[in-house]
């Protein structure tokens, strides 16, 4: 019995400091409406692309939430949740689903803070 309560006591402790703050993140959305200023593309620290986003008092780091974009009129970019882009032939790509997609940011946009809510995942407060 010892041992199903120990572990019963480490699987608690474990999973209790797994779970994200959730009362501290923030929508982008409401962010946006409180006037927040949106900063440029940048990496997180580990190595995802989002953005800082601040008030002048308050600052969070809103995520990336795409995983593809729009470089030019012939390429493309998949967007991986490590940092990384992987280029595309945006012809072929546009081939196999029929065309252009308009919900697929511009690269450009996402670069310089132009962003919709739709492509912008979670923000949490910076420390």
């Amino acid at each position: 019995m010892p041992i199903s309560f120990t572990r019963s006591l480490a699987t608690l402790i474990i999973g209790l400091s797994t779970v994200p703050g959730a009362a501290q993140a923030e929508s982008f959305s409401r962010l946006a409406q409180q006037d927040y200023a949106i900063g440029k593309l940048t990496k997180g620290k580990a190595g995802g692309y989002g953005w800082v986003v601040s008030n002048g008092s308050k600052q969070f780091f809103c995520r990336l939430d795409a995983s593809l974009a729009y470089v030019s009129k012939k390429e493309m970019v998949s967007i991986l949740s490590s940092g990384r882009l992987v280029k595309l032939d945006r012809a072929a790509f546009e081939a196999s689903i029929g065309g252009p997609d308009p919900s697929i940011p511009q690269w450009s946009d996402l670069q310089a803070g132009r962003v919709k809510p739709a492509d912008v995942g979670s923000c949490t407060p910076t420390r």
